[in-house]
């Protein structure tokens, strides 16, 4: 007997359109087959749609025996345009018969072949412009991909040159085309009386008369000109059908023209640009197919013959094709009625379904756990063709699946091969988190690329001479230098995800121009300011590809995130990994490392990588790797002592010395003093979120919040992901620097400077602005800063004192939080700047928290969870609350405030397993249960969908059920109620509320035969927490395995790695 289908809740008259996102519905579709898992159906103004999502009902809908492609929703309003043509045509008619039995030779891979000197000369145009726009110029892959596909389609198809890569202007095609697909979807799910009450048709109707215009305008050039040339154009001018002898009519010509130009260049458009996304962000598949592609081809153009013999591009395109196929579904209808899954369900004959490729590509019964990874080698040594029949459709299916299948391969393998032979591809931002455009098929939204034309020898990087890598500007696609012409240059490259490594870069670049004024000019009268010191650059280790410096010293500040690199260090560390040889001979280089030592097995370890690969590939190291632990207390100190370090060193080694004075990089220039500040009104971008609920969770004790934020439009997350806040400083620091300095907070003021700088430079700009929003006025003071002080004093007493705070350094200052204002306040004889104040302190970071909350609760909506940090230090005789700069900045937002934020990507090991019924058991302690409400509540939603899931085990650690037992009430006690969660609950100051248990790790011991079953069960486990609470659940699971099995602890700790290898993730966070 069948069961029905599930339905999300229907709203009278229009059903289930407001479930749909009317900008990128695919999100919309990707969120419904989570919640309500293989099958759900949408009523649309009256119309049942069914969309199947798992492969073992695609499957079954792709017998063309009992079910048949259906032109319909969005498709059915393009024939607006397309009418009867080869995509929109329905399956009987006759003027599609004959066009698609005369057009089935055309593109035959005979026929295809011999279009590959076409296809070069538009990929040569393409190859020109990015060459001449050279390797700091932002482009567009989107749209230059769309250029030269659609040049590509109608130049091969119909010896017609559009010449679109010689305007800089969009190609009037392609705008109109996109429009009219955009609205032609939201039609199908618009009553039709709004139509003409929005105003949409008469450029509805515009855009498809100018389609229709270049159609015939194309044809009546030919019959003008013919040309005695077998193309698709003539074979539909002139040859009859074999089977019935007609030829096709004028208006079916002028429709396929068009269908040409639409479907021939929008995928393949897609289908690069989305290659090139994921090339960039897997560095390791870059690297292989690049070394393919340097095997096969060498340095000559790939010849047709060459496409086959790339087996390693081949399966990139497969996998990007399975993981972001551009047509990301296909609609078809039963010719009878009958039953999907063995009688499970039960469908109509006539009925709209549609077949979600975007969600059966990534069904783990097929694919594997890890679905959202790229991964090429799923297609390679045979595996593609050992997939079930019918596991990758992203051409479609049958009879009407796509016609120019192999002109589309042989377009994008010759495309990529040349793109990838003959240039270095960086992402503009490296931490660029793909977004979804979406028309009737979909493209990477607002994603740009640098391309560097490759130099290297015999494709092997070598090192070279700085001038390829000079700027006049700030770009990833190189190091951004200082104004200076003069002096030993300085190279400065980071890897940093956080801001902490960058900002550590930024200052030793900023100290550049004080540093190392060559002896040869240090005697020269009239000497410019200008013209001491080191010249210092500072760029991503990306930049620095295959471009490593040998005319100045190297500095490498970079950081570990798991063991993995930083996102704009990603693609460097692929290829220092891969060198032969000595290519780094003649680089001087030094190595400083960010790390945590919590992760014990991968502290340190894209830092130490570095060093010893640099060393081993004949590059000369000039300083002994510098370690900086950001768990302990000293970690500004050891940067600071390794920059010392690196000077003095420095100073020998290039023979010079140090100012008198430091070199001013940054001026302060004062405009106006205004007694009235100035109202600044800022319009919402892209990247402003909107502050929906902000509400205290604790009754006592360390306040914790929750908040809900509107995400910017466009942008995505996954329960697991992060929301990084760029916070401001609190208001009473900021008051506190003004009065300091003698300053209104009307003060308006330019900034200058000669080295690189994160401030607002060359414009007026709010002093206010500056020292809220720029610069971290909470950091610790550093022994650095302590000897600038010392050397800004005027009494012997102030110089005593500062002296003393730097021999206890940790004690006084660092555990203290003492930083450069409290001393300034303190000792009125030090004469600072404000520009020199300003030059002490550290950019901005932006502050990461964990999402609390799942997309299929509310996808525009995201909620975090976080501890506000308010705490007294004493500052000599006073007690001072020191107030956590991102955490006070969250708490003080208001519903309607707008908050620059952008989601990022945690691990791909945390987020819940993409199999629902699998178990899953979190350890989480104070606001540590972020991630986790966000895991449960999917479950939840899932659970209430109808689907099975697993069962959820959450141990939480807090003070008391009173106190701060987050979520207890609500959230919680609604999930238990529903079955879906297991709450273990740890107090630490009412032990006798849970079973005698204190601390997470106690009630892991007490209840550790449901951890083992959990384990049999293959359940998945996840930690949230500080590196104290990390470490003691570790220690709880490692003392179970060693009851358990009779082991030592030694025996049990490695029995610990390797058994919940690939199913232990951990955030861990202090």
């Amino acid at each position: 007997m069948s069961i029905p289908i599930p339905q999300p809740p229907s709203i009278p008259f229009i059903g289930n359109v407001t479930a749909l996102d009317k900008d990128v519905p695919l999100n919309s579709f990707a969120l419904l087959a989570k919640t309500y898992g293989e099958i759900y159906q949408l009523n649309i103004l009256g119309t049942t749609i069914i969309s199947v999502n798992s492969y073992a009902l695609a499957n079954e809908l792709s017998d063309e025996k009992r079910f048949q492609k259906q032109v319909a929703a969005g498709l059915l309003q393009v024939r607006n345009l397309l009418g009867d043509g080869l995509f929109t045509a329905f399956n009987d008619e006759p003027d599609y018969l004959v066009a698609h039995r005369l057009l089935m030779p055309a593109f035959g891979p005979m026929a295809i072949k011999g279009m590959i000197e076409e296809m070069r000369d538009i990929c040569d145009q393409l190859v020109l412009k990015w060459e001449r726009f050279g390797p700091h110029a932002t482009l567009d892959p989107a749209d230059d991909f769309t250029r030269l596909t659609f040049d590509t389609i109608s130049y091969c198809s119909m010896s017609y040159r559009m010449n679109s890569f010689y305007s800089d202007k969009p190609v009037p095609f392609v705008v109109a085309m996109g429009d009219f697909l955009a609205e032609s979807d939201l039609r199908a799910s618009r009553p039709r009386i709004l139509q003409a009450v929005l105003g949409k048709n008469a450029k509805y109707h515009e855009d498809i008369k100018l389609m229709k215009d270049l159609a015939e305008q194309v044809v009546a050039e030919r019959q003008a000109n013919p040309i005695d040339k077998k193309d698709m154009l003539n074979t539909m001018l002139h040859q009859k059908d074999p089977q019935s002898g007609r030829k096709m009519s004028a208006e079916n010509i002028a429709r396929n023209l068009i269908t040409f130009l639409i479907a021939g260049h929008e995928t393949s458009s897609g289908m690069l640009t989305f290659a090139v996304y994921h090339l960039l962000r897997n560095p390791s598949a870059l690297r292989k197919v690049r070394a393919e592609i340097d095997s096969v081809l060498g340095n000559r153009p790939a010849q047709v013959d060459d496409l086959s013999n790339l087996p390693y591009l081949t399966a990139v395109m497969r996998e990007t094709l399975r993981l972001t196929p551009t047509a990301s579904k296909r609609g078809v209808t039963p010719l009878q009625d009958t039953t999907l899954g063995g009688g499970k369900y039960f469908v109509k004959a006539g009925t709209t379904m549609l077949v979600h490729v975007w969600n059966m590509h990534r069904d783990p019964l097929v694919w594997g756990e890890d679905v959202e990874e790229f991964r090429p080698e799923r297609h390679v040594d045979g595996k593609f063709e050992k997939l079930p029949p019918n596991a990758w459709q992203p051409f479609g299916f049958g009879v009407r699946a796509c016609i120019g299948r192999a002109f589309a391969w042989q377009e994008v393998i010759l495309v990529l091969a040349t793109v990838l032979q003959k240039f270095d591809l960086t992402p503009a931002d490296p931490s660029y988190t793909l977004q979804l455009k979406q028309t009737l098929t979909i493209k990477p939204k607002g994603f740009y690329i640098h391309a560097r034309r490759r130099t290297d020898n015999q494709h092997l990087f070598y090192a070279t001479p700085s001038s390829a890598l000079k700027l006049s500007g700030a770009s990833t696609s190189g190091p951004t230098p200082t104004t200076g012409t003069d002096g030993t240059p300085l190279y400065v490259f980071y890897g940093s995800n956080t801001g902490t490594s960058e900002a550590f870069a930024q200052r030793i670049a900023i100290e550049g121009p004080s540093n190392g004024a060559p002896l040869l000019f240090w005697f020269l009268e009239n000497l410019s300011e200008h013209d001491l010191g080191f010249r210092s650059s500072i760029g991503t280790l990306d930049s620095a590809l295959g471009k490593i410096p040998t005319d100045g010293p190297v500095i490498i500040i970079t950081a570990s995130f798991e063991g993995q690199p930083a996102d704009n260090a990603a693609q460097f560390v692929e290829w220092v990994t891969h060198l032969e040889g000595t290519p780094l001979h003649g680089v001087h280089f030094a190595v400083f490392g960010c790390g945590n030592s919590d992760w014990t097995n991968s502290f340190q370890a894209i830092p130490k990588l570095c060093d010893e690969l640099f060393e081993k590939y004949g590059a000369k190291r000039l300083l002994e790797r510098g370690v900086g632990d950001a768990s302990k207390g000293d970690f500004f100190q050891v940067f600071d002592e390794f920059e010392l370090k690196l000077w003095d060193m420095l100073r020998k080694q290039y023979s010079t010395i140090r100012a008198n004075s430091r070199a001013s990089v940054l001026e302060v220039k004062s405009l106006d003093a205004a007694h009235e500040r100035a109202s600044i009104l800022r319009q919402p971008d892209a990247q402003l979120g909107r502050v929906v609920e902000n509400r205290t969770l604790t009754r006592s004790g360390p306040v914790k919040r929750h908040i809900e934020f509107e995400l910017p439009q466009g942008m995505t997350a996954r329960a697991g992901d992060y929301i990084a806040i760029l916070p401001q400083n609190p208001a009473r620091d900021v008051h506190r620097v003004l009065a300091h300095f003698g300053l209104s907070n009307e003060e308006e003021v330019v900034l200058s400077s000669v080295g690189p700088t994160s401030l607002p430079v060359g414009k007026p700009v709010k002093l206010w602005d500056v020292l809220a929003g720029y610069v971290e006025l909470a950091q610790p003071a550093t022994t650095r800063d302590l000897g600038i002080l010392v050397g800004a004093a005027t009494a012997d007493s102030t110089r005593t004192h500062l002296e003393e705070l730097k021999s206890s350094y940790n004690e006084a200052v660092q555990v203290k939080r003492l930083t450069v204002l409290h001393l300034l306040e303190a000792h009125q004889d030090i004469q600072l700047p404000l520009g020199a104040y300003l030059q002490m302190l550290p950019a901005m970071r932006v502050r990461q928290y964990s999402i609390s909350s799942s997309p299929l609760w509310n996808p525009a909506h995201i909620t975090v969870t976080v501890s506000v940090l308010e705490s007294p230090t004493r500052h000599g005789d006073a007690v001072e609350v020191f107030l956590g700069v991102g955490s006070n900045y969250l708490a003080n937002l208001r519903p309607g405030d707008r908050v620059q934020m952008a989601v990022r990507p945690s691990a791909v090991a945390f987020h819940p397993p993409s199999n629902p019924r699998n178990p899953i058991v979190m350890f989480c302690a104070g606001a540590g249960i972020a991630p986790m409400r966000g895991f449960i509540q999917e479950r939840a939603v899932q659970k209430a969908s109808g689907r099975d899931v697993g069962k959820m085990l959450l141990f939480f650690g807090c003070r008391s059920p009173v106190q701060d037992f987050l979520y207890h009430d609500t959230d919680l006690a609604e999930w238990i109620k529903l079955g879906v969660v297991d709450v273990r609950p740890a107090f630490s100051r009412s032990t006798e509320d849970s079973a005698g248990c204190k601390y997470v790790q106690d009630r892991i011991l007490k209840d550790s035969s449901d951890v083992v079953e959990a384990y049999r069960q293959n359940a998945a486990f996840f930690t949230c927490g500080s590196g104290a609470v990390a470490k003691g659940i570790k220690a709880s699971i490692i003392e179970i395995i060693q009851d358990a099995d009779g082991v030592d602890a030694e025996t049990a700790s490695k029995k610990f790695d390797h058994i919940l290898k690939g199913r232990y993730a951990t955030d861990i966070f202090d």
